[in-house]
């Protein structure tokens, strides 16, 4: 680490094939004969990770949630960690006189991932409890379109909240932001936690859109891309905020179609 560092603007290129090495891994993974465990409906079906699960104790739970965090903390730093990218470089900045910037950096990042982390966690559970409801129900299983309508309107209103404003304005500031959390006293701390402040305001701004991803599909890399670059440019372009409204009437649109194609 404290090599990888040592010049000023080194910590770009590492953080970008970070960034790369995620996006490769996860079209590997996709397009691999184990890709269908990136779509935790079918971890259980057949394979070698059926197998896996039926022999461990507790298989079932254990292997699903490692498969899950593995395949969410990538799709993390592949979408997310380049939405941060004007906050880590403010903070590399201020930072760069320092002999453990290296250090302070990479705990900025790891605080960061460990709030979307928790939500991929959260979300997992969530939709487990959703497809043991659609198992039980019958009618509900047989039109699991009605899930698809619920998650895009409530991504579609949430552009238009308060708090979807609120939390994109904190993350539109990253030097405002850090000059809020950074004192410079309990460095590695205050950088874990620094990452941990941003992570949740930027949880609270794209957790809606996020959610998405559950309804086309996680292990799909072209949509992956598709959302991480809306959420970018919604949070670091100039003009990005525009696109706040006018994605929040298109989800609602989709859902309305989806709507009457099936009623």
């Amino acid at each position: 680490m404290k090599l990888a560092f040592q010049r000023r603007d080194a910590w770009l290129p590492v953080i970008g094939g970070l960034i790369a090495l995620a996006w490769l891994t996860l079209a590997l993974w996709a397009h691999s004969p184990y890709g269908r465990y990136l779509d935790h409906d079918d971890w259980l079906q057949s394979g070698f990770a059926a197998s896996i699960c039926r022999t461990l104790p507790a298989g079932s739970l254990v292997l699903p949630a490692l498969l899950y965090v593995g395949g969410w903390l990538l799709m993390t730093i592949a979408m997310m960690l380049p939405t941060v990218l004007p906050l880590l470089a403010i903070f590399a900045r201020m930072t760069a006189s320092r002999p453990d910037r290296g250090w302070l950096l990479g705990l900025l990042i790891a605080g960061y991932l460990s709030i979307w982390m928790l939500f991929g966690l959260l979300a997992h559970g969530a939709d487990m409890g959703l497809h043991a409801i659609l198992d039980a129900n019958a009618v509900l299983g047989a039109n699991g379109w009605v899930v698809a309508v619920v998650v895009l309107t409530a991504a579609g209103l949430f552009q238009f909240s308060g708090l979807k404003y609120h939390c994109l304005d904190k993350c539109r500031t990253p030097f405002s932001f850090i000059n809020e959390h950074w004192s410079g006293r309990g460095e590695r701390r205050q950088s874990f936690l620094l990452g941990v402040h941003h992570g949740l305001f930027c949880v609270g701004c794209c957790w809606a859109i996020m959610l998405l991803m559950f309804v086309v599909g996680t292990g799909s890399v072209g949509w992956m891309l598709a959302i991480g670059a809306g959420m970018a440019i919604e949070k670091n372009v100039v003009w990005g905020k525009r696109l706040t409204g006018p994605l929040g009437i298109g989800l609602l649109l989709v859902a309305a179609g989806i709507l009457a194609v099936n009623m």
